[in-house]
């Protein structure tokens, strides 16, 4: 007899002895070069676990009059279709496809399935908390679950549910009366699910194990990693955990190894932002500065700005905290303070390895910041980001941090402050006009009047939500920034220790766009508005951006 195998549940399938499943010869077989236009059969991915259908290299494709075409990567074995056909009770046609194009098939229509989060949780006995802790193991592919403990299977359905659904990070938040897992979708926390309030500890030792935490420890904060897959995609997981008066809170952040790497004009700046954005980084030393809160892009714009540069004319390291993503032809180290690798000491030594660029993940301290303008000063170009409001800001952080004012203003070429604001969903963006409230928030109306450069009545797009866009009217973020360029009128107000409000107000003067004024520049619907997809809303502009009060 022949089996179907998904880990430890085993379904027997005696022998084919109907007439019905009529299997053609080898010779009048079909060949498919493509399956990415081709409906996959709902019945093989809902009663076929992903192991089988990997193991033999098989995916069930919709036929005609209630056929299932079998796409086979081999066809030296008919059996493997007999099996298929009894099980689904379907007369079987085999066809002959790529393998790679059947792995590619596989993981799609099985990570298009649905969640069943609450399936799950339905499923878990009150009375079987020692039964699922004992039921603990590593975790695999987190497609598939069809043999795990019920707890292992709500922990990696939720983490599925987060990848699909282009999550961030995951919160596993108790409360008194209930356990909360909540998902950050494009900067933005939405609740999720509400497992039962006493799963509490096996999720979070669940969680533990799959980050190689100790289980045992709950009463001071922990930090894991690991990698999972989902499917073709691969995904690095960054697990905190934290004791409260409620239990332990557990924080996941989810940085997906397989997402692509954007590309400078693709971060959404402005022509001339991206004009003198490239310039800048092509010198040969100085200190360029990215600033902004966490989760706010810094990492992304710093790796864009490293694909400019050509790795194979210049010497190019990194010290980073994580490293995010893979850059071929640069030197990249993830630094330890456990294991003493600070950036500091990460920075020092990276300048006996003869570096033409240097990336610097974040300057922290003041140590940090003296080895940065040290040598930045000495031939070098580096890039470093600071936690600052806006690009102003930056200038006085590194006064603050004693570096002195003739030493920051010889060495600081840039400072780019930057936001993320969330996109209207392109399938559900309707245009609509914006309220005389929305505009005087907005700066653009004062005293009853439009600003100078505005007629008629502004508009802008909302979304009305959609199932692409999980009903949010939001899908995807993009970037603001605020580029502020050093010149010699800057450097005197640095070489002074003037306020952060003064160096603003030169910057702008000599031309910069805050981030007020870029955001404006992606919400204002009118004629050359471009592509509706890369446009925002009134209540983003005013959720992250502030008013510029010099303009005030």
């Amino acid at each position: 007899m022949d089996a179907l195998t998904a880990g430890n549940e085993v379904t027997t399938v005696a022998p084919i002895t109907t007439p019905a499943l009529d299997i053609a010869p080898a010779p009048a077989l079909d060949t498919l070069a493509t399956l990415e236009d081709l409906e996959v059969h709902p019945a093989f991915v809902e009663r076929i676990p992903i192991a089988y259908a990997r193991r033999f290299g098989i995916i069930g494709l919709q036929g005609g009059a209630g056929v299932l075409r079998l796409a086979m990567a081999e066809l030296t074995d008919f059996t493997v279709a007999d099996v298929v056909g009894v099980h689904l009770g379907l007369p079987v046609e085999p066809v002959l496809a790529p393998a790679e194009q059947i792995t590619s098939a596989i993981n799609r229509a099985y990570s298009q399935q649905a969640s069943g989060v609450e399936t799950v949780i339905e499923s878990i006995p009150d009375d079987g908390v020692d039964a699922v802790m004992e039921a603990i193991a590593q975790a695999g592919d987190l497609l598939d679950n069809q043999a795990s403990a019920p707890v292992v299977k709500l922990v990696n359905l939720v983490l599925f549910e987060a990848v699909k659904r282009r999550a961030s990070d995951v919160h596993v938040q108790p409360f008194e009366d209930r356990l909360q897992i909540r998902l950050r979708i494009d900067g933005v926390l939405y609740d999720f699910v509400q497992p039962p309030r006493h799963l509490l500890e096996e999720i979070v030792s669940r969680i533990k194990v799959i980050g190689r935490m100790n289980i045992a420890e709950k009463r001071l904060p922990q930090d894991g990693r690991t990698t999972v897959s989902v499917g073709e995609r691969v995904v690095d997981l960054r697990i905190s955990s934290l004791p409260t008066c409620h239990g332990e809170r557990v924080v996941l952040r989810l940085l997906d190894k397989s997402a692509r790497l954007y590309r400078l004009p693709e971060l959404g700046m402005n022509a001339s932002d991206l004009r003198i954005f490239r310039r800048l980084i092509r010198h040969t030393h100085g200190i360029f500065l990215v600033t902004g809160p966490t989760g706010s892009g810094k990492s992304t714009t710093l790796y864009a700005a490293l694909q400019e540069l050509d790795c194979t004319e210049l010497n190019i390291l990194t010290l980073e905290d994580p490293i995010e993503y893979q850059l071929p032809g640069i030197s990249q180290t993830q630094v330890s303070d456990k294991k003493g690798l600070t950036f500091a000491t990460g920075l020092r030594t990276a300048l006996r390895q003869d570096p033409d660029v240097i990336m610097v993940g974040e300057i922290r301290d003041e140590e940090t910041a003296r080895m940065a303008v040290q040598s930045s000063l000495t031939g070098h170009l580096v890039f470093s980001t600071l936690h600052t409001n806006d690009a102003a800001g930056a200038v006085t952080r590194l006064l603050d941090l004693s570096i002195e004012p003739y030493l920051a203003a010889s060495s600081l070429l840039a400072v780019l402050a930057q936001r993320l604001v969330r996109c209207v969903c392109p399938r559900c963006a309707r245009e609509e006009p914006i309220n005389e409230e929305d505009l005087r928030r907005l700066g653009l109306q004062r005293n009853g009047r439009m600003t100078p450069n505005l007629s008629g009545t502004p508009t802008a797009l909302r979304g009305s939500g959609c199932a692409h866009c999980l009903d949010t009217g939001y899908y995807e973020r993009m970037g603001i920034f605020e580029l502020l360029s050093v010149n010699d009128a800057i450097r005197g107000l640095i070489l002074r220790r003037s306020e952060a409000a003064a160096i603003k107000a030169a910057a702008i003067e000599a031309g910069m766009a805050t981030l007020r004024q870029d955001a404006l520049g992606r919400l204002l619907i009118g004629e050359g508005a471009g592509d509706l997809t890369v446009r925002t809303t009134v209540e983003e502009v005013l959720r992250v951006t502030h008013e510029d009060e010099l303009e005030t």
